[in-house]
């Protein structure tokens, strides 16, 4: 079996030369090879192929991580983002961080737009087959957002995978309510409503005789995506009414809908 032994001041001069290039690189290594890291040597770059085994006591990349990224693309529907990647290979891969932010020209009211982490996707170690990921982040808010994966291997070191276009939450086509969640509740549940202009909404619980036992908003908001969170702790078990009020811009919206309460 062919080996190849490498020499601290051949990895140096290698360090050095991708240094100064400043651009994406690569080590390929045939089919069979036996590769043999000494202590104290490194063997560094963006793309590394090993067909065959490595041992010793140095590391395989302190700087770029080996982990080849195909593609990273993203879907929307409605509010909902569901982000996809996949990978050709992994080495010594932790997982990923996905950090979201808005847009640094759509920054939250009375604030700066900052990345955040949203999740952690663990990754699959060292792989050499193709691996697909996919996380969807639900019930964002109107805006333009962007997304990147932080890449972390085992040691901590991490390298960032940027989604190439920015991702837009636009304002609802029609004003929309939906059945609550879960139904029946016990007693909690949620509410999801939409907004295509601002004006008033107001949003009250009937019982099965139509008497108002609650009301859950009644306030301006903008157009938007909107989640109201019902607490029926204070209300016996049965059946309910919800019933949505909005009105704004010369247009009006009605709809009433049924839940069950169970304890």
């Amino acid at each position: 079996m062919k080996t190849i032994i490498i020499l601290i001041f051949i990895l140096a001069s290698l360090l050095t030369y991708m240094a100064e290039a400043q651009t994406s690189s690569s080590i390929t290594y045939d089919g069979g090879t036996s590769l043999e890291v000494q202590t104290g040597a490194d063997v560094c770059a963006n793309n590394i192929y090993i067909n065959g085994s490595w041992s010793g006591g140095g590391s395989i990349c302190t700087g770029a991580l080996p982990v080849s990224l195909s593609s990273f693309t993203s879907s929307v529907n409605k509010r909902d983002v569901t982000l996809m990647w996949v990978t050709e290979w992994e080495l010594n891969n932790s997982g990923f961080d996905i950090e979201r932010r808005l847009t640094p020209f759509d920054p939250p009211e009375g604030g700066t737009s900052e990345w955040k982490k949203i999740a952690f996707i663990p990754g699959h170690g060292t792989s050499n087959v193709s691996n697909g990921y996919l996380f969807k982040d639900e019930k964002l808010k109107t805006g333009t957002y962007q997304y990147r994966l932080k890449q972390i291997d085992f040691n901590g070191n991490y390298e960032y995978f940027s989604l190439e276009s920015d991702i837009s939450i636009n304002p609802p086509g029609n004003f929309e309510m939906s059945q609550n969640y879960p139904n029946p509740s016990n007693p909690n549940s949620k509410i999801n409503f939409e907004l295509p202009v601002t004006g008033k909404v107001n949003i009250k619980i009937y019982d099965i005789i139509g008497r108002e036992v609650m009301t859950l908003i009644d306030e301006t908001r903008e157009a938007d995506y909107y989640t109201v969170e019902f607490d029926g702790s204070n209300l016996a078990s049965g059946v309910y009414f919800y019933r949505i009020y909005a009105e704004g811009e010369g247009q009006k919206f009605i709809k009433t809908m049924k839940m069950i309460i169970v304890k």
